[in-house]
């Protein structure tokens, strides 16, 4: 393969964001794009079925099963961060559900600085991206290549879990990604007739039949390669062989919030005082690489259910896990084709938030037992769960390397209970679900509370088990975050301040985490970044 001078682009990180970039780059087939992926092809078929996730959650062939360091704010826990290293990244992975977050959110990235990436400015690249299977109307698109659908079946305890909502005083709310995102309803999903519709699937397979794409699997980068203040290339290691590759525009960084700050740190852009700290020279002093981490920091309820209708009770039966499989080979249906989420919501901690700052799951099955742990064997009792999530946190990570090793895991560490508004706006969230729960609409399946349970009465009781059993929410974002301030690693063009030749694309550069699941906006991302690029190359 030519190593120098021979590609355009150097993509770095062929997840949900590189997948898009890949695709968009050589669309017009003028430019040569090398997608550089640390992990293999996506043929694990357990990628391609949606209770997959559950058997790849800690399989470390597809997954760079990160955990933090002991968070003093959650009693010194470690906390299991699951990132894809698979073609299509933690798309691959993931739970499939697709939200955008709230329009107020791109409003605020504007407001801190950022031109272009309001809400106004954003929601022509979502109707871009998607393939809605609503059709296409003032929010939605259906021509784009992310495939955006319902649920193939709608779980008894789903509509029962939104009679309950409605009970406890909520909306119903048929589009979460629509007007107003405040209420309860169906959840829409990354799948095309059951199958899960990875950034893998819907931009890379197309895009891989062109000549000017090169893809290489089982390509770690080590470093960025600079001349002065340029990005000039990228060594990275295949196979055991150390490559070099000098793009002739630029070097292209999506790799996702943990390991795009490491591959800056390790290249020389980072707090001087830790790359010294490792041996590596400073070609730049930023201090914001790897700072500011974001994350939704969510907490679960374990209830057993009274009728055998869950996960659990399908597992434990050989009979009907056989029924199970039949099913899902046959017509794509049942259990095997859901996302663990069937209906949700949005809501508001305080009513006088002018935004919902909470959100809520439930979930066709328990596990865990205390660990918390959310990839572990299922109860053996028919349990169900429901979740809360803190969207909007206060609290701030960081990641860092642990030494000039590319191979060594960066130090996520996080203080996801750093601030007491986020404590305090949790609890008040698990006090909410707690009452949904409680509604006539969920009585003939909702049984009696596990986790909690009864020896957590008082506010502070709750507090502490957020502490004690709290887990990440799968959010990671704001490690790069794009902005004008001093900490800030990128600009509203997404290069990378002080440098040339050198973008970051990806969920690190939001400046706040969006209020939801984040695939939705990192493919937005990349849509928007690749017309900025493309229109840079034009002005040149």
């Amino acid at each position: 393969m030519p190593e120098d001078d021979f590609f355009d682009y150097v993509i770095v990180g062929a997840g949900s964001a590189g997948c898009v970039l890949a695709n968009r780059l050589t669309e017009s087939g003028v430019h040569n794009v090398l997608l550089l992926e640390a992990g293999g092809p996506d043929r694990n078929p357990w990628l391609h079925i949606p209770l997959g996730y559950g058997k790849v959650f800690d399989d470390p062939n597809v997954n760079w099963c990160y955990s933090t360091e002991p968070d003093p704010t959650c009693n010194g826990r470690q906390i299991v961060q699951p990132r894809g290293k698979v073609l299509g990244g933690s798309s691959s992975i993931n739970g499939m559900v697709y939200i955008r977050g709230n329009a107020a959110d791109f409003d605020h990235w504007r407001q801190l600085g950022n031109p272009g990436w309001s809400y106004h400015d954003v929601l022509p690249y979502f109707r871009k991206l998607e393939d809605n299977a609503r059709g296409e109307n003032e929010f939605h698109g259906n021509s784009g290549p992310q495939v955006v659908s319902e649920q193939r079946d709608f779980h008894p305890l789903g509509r029962a879990h939104l009679r309950a909502a409605v009970e406890a005083g909520y909306p119903l709310n048929p589009d979460f990604n629509g007007a107003i995102q405040e209420g309860f309803g169906r959840y829409q999903v990354t799948q095309r007739t059951g199958r899960r519709w990875s950034t893998a699937r819907g931009y890379l397979r197309p895009a891989r039949k062109r000549a000017n794409l090169t893809v290489e699997t089982c390509a770690l980068a080590n470093r960025v390669l600079f001349e002065g203040r340029r990005a000039v290339g990228i060594e990275y290691t295949v196979r055991d062989k150390v490559r070099i590759v000098r793009p002739r525009r630029e070097v292209i960084l999506a790799l996702g919030a943990f390991n795009s700050p490491q591959l800056l740190q390790l290249s020389g852009v980072g707090p001087a005082a830790l790359l010294r700290e490792h041996g590596i020279d400073v070609v730049v002093d930023m201090p914001g690489v790897g700072t500011d981490m974001q994350d939704h920091f969510l907490v679960r309820m374990v209830y057993r259910c009274k009728q055998p209708v869950t996960l659990n009770d399908v597992m434990q039966s050989r009979v009907r896990q056989v029924g199970t499989l039949l099913r899902y080979a046959l017509f794509r249906r049942g259990m095997m084709a859901m996302a663990a989420v069937p209906t949700g919501g949005f809501f508001r901690s305080d009513p006088s938030l002018v935004a919902p700052d909470l959100q809520h799951h439930i979930v066709l099955y328990s596990n865990g037992g205390a660990t918390g742990k959310h990839g572990s064997t299922l109860h053996e009792f028919s349990g169900l769960s429901a979740t809360v999530i803190m969207l909007r946190p206060e609290s701030r990570g960081t990641v860092e390397i642990g030494s000039a090793d590319p191979c060594a895991a960066p130090l996520i560490k996080s203080r996801y209970l750093e601030s007491e508004h986020d404590a305090r706006a949790l609890m008040r969230g698990v006090r909410a679900v707690q009452k949904i729960m409680r509604q006539p609409a969920l009585e003939p399946f909702v049984g009696a509370e596990i986790e909690p349970g009864a020896d957590v009465v008082s506010n502070e009781d709750v507090i502490e088990y957020l502490r004690n059993f709290g887990n990440t929410g799968f959010h990671p974002t704001s490690t790069c975050r794009m902005g004008v301030d001093e900490k800030a690693v990128v600009d509203p063009r997404l290069r990378v301040h002080g440098l040339g030749a050198l973008r970051v694309v990806d969920a690190s550069i939001m400046p706040t985490v969006t209020s939801g699941n984040t695939n939705a906006p990192t493919i937005m991302i990349a849509e928007k970044a690749s017309d900025i690029i493309l229109e840079d190359a034009r002005g040149r």
